[in-house]
C-alpha cells in the first residue's frame, strides 16, 4: 500500500496542477471584476483585488438585467420545448419501433454535425417571410433544433432500459400509450429529463450566433448580446464586462452543480446492458 503512495500524490499534484490551469481564466475574469479602473494597468498585475470595487456589478444591475431576463425567458421557453418534442420521439422509438426508426436516428446524429450558422442563415430566411425576426419565440425555436437531436438520443437510450415487463403490465391493466407514456414511463426517465433540460438551458443560454443573427438589434436580446454590445460600447471598463460576465455564468453554473448527478446518471443511461 505504502509503494503506490508517492505515485498516487503525484497523480493527484498534476490533476490539481492541470485543473488550476484550466480554472485560471475563470479567477482572473472574478479578480478583474473587482479591481478598480486605476489598478486595471498595473505591473506587475494584482492576483487580488486588495483595493476591490463593486462598481463593476452596480453597472451590471443597471445595464444588463433585461438581457438576463430576456435569456432566462428563452431558456426555458427553450427547455419546455425540447422536452416536449423530445420525450414523446425517444419513447417512440425505444418502446414503439416504428418503421424507419433506424434511419430517424441516424438523422438525428447527423443533425448535430451541421454547422449552427448555415442553420442561422436558413432561419433568417424564413423567419424574413413569416415576421419571426427580432422576436423572442423565434429564438426558442431555433435554439430547441440545436437541443431536440440530442435530447431524442438520451431519451432513446435512457426509456430502452425500462423494463417491457412494466410497460406490458399497464396495457394489461387498459391504459394506452399515451396513458403509459405519462403515467409510467416520464415519471421514470426523471434523470433524463433533467439532462435534456439542463443541455438545451446551458445551449439557449451561450447561444451567440442564432441570437445575432435572428433578433440583433429587436427590443429583447439575450445576454450573449449584452456582452457584445457593452464590450463595444465600454471597451475600457473591463471591470463592468467582466462582472457581466461573472453575472451570465452564475444561473448556469448553480444548475450544473444542483443537477449533476441526475446528469449523470442520464448521459450515461444505456451504455451498459444487462
Amino acid at each position: 500500500m505504502n509503494r503506490h503512495g508517492p505515485r498516487t500524490w503525484g497523480k493527484t499534484a498534476v490533476g490539481l496542477l492541470l485543473t488550476g490551469i484550466m480554472l485560471f481564466p475563470v479567477y482572473w475574469m472574478l479578480n478583474v471584476s473587482f479591481t478598480r479602473d486605476q489598478d486595471m494597468r498595473k505591473s506587475p498585475p494584482g492576483l487580488l483585488p486588495l483595493h476591490g470595487t463593486l462598481a463593476g456589478y452596480r453597472a451590471v444591475l443597471a445595464d444588463q438585467l433585461p438581457y438576463l431576463g430576456t435569456s432566462l425567458v428563452i431558456g426555458l421557453g427553450t427547455v419546455a420545448v425540447t422536452v416536449a418534442l423530445s420525450a414523446p420521439a425517444g419513447y417512440a422509438l425505444a418502446k414503439l419501433r416504428p418503421r424507419g426508426g433506424g434511419a430517424l436516428s441516424f438523422l438525428l446524429l447527423a443533425a448535430q454535425m451541421i454547422p449552427g450558422i448555415i442553420m442561422a442563415m436558413g432561419f433568417y430566411a424564413v423567419y424574413l417571410q413569416l415576421g419571426l425576426l427580432q422576436s423572442v419565440p423565434g429564438l426558442i425555436v431555433a435554439d430547441s433544433t440545436l437541443a431536440v437531436p440530442f435530447a431524442v438520443l438520451v431519451f432513446t437510450a435512457f426509456m430502452s432500459g425500462i423494463p417491457g415487463e412494466l410497460l406490458q403490465a399497464a396495457r394489461t391493466d387498459g391504459a394506452g400509450p399515451l396513458r403509459t407514456f405519462c403515467s409510467i414511463v416520464l415519471p421514470i426517465s426523471r434523470n433524463a429529463v433533467v439532462t435534456v433540460s439542463l443541455f438545451a438551458f446551458l445551449w439557449s443560454w451561450s447561444d451567440f450566433v442564432f441570437a445575432s443573427t435572428l433578433v440583433n438589434g429587436g427590443a429583447h436580446e439575450p445576454i450573449t448580446l449584452g456582452i457584445y454590445h457593452y464590450i463595444g460600447n465600454n471597451n475600457q471598463e473591463w471591470n463592468a464586462i467582466m462582472a457581466t460576465a461573472v453575472v451570465a455564468s452564475l444561473p448556469a453554473a448553480v444548475i450544473l452543480v444542483l443537477a449533476q448527478r441526475y446528469v449523470a446518471a442520464g448521459v450515461t443511461a444505456g451504455a451498459v446492458k444487462d
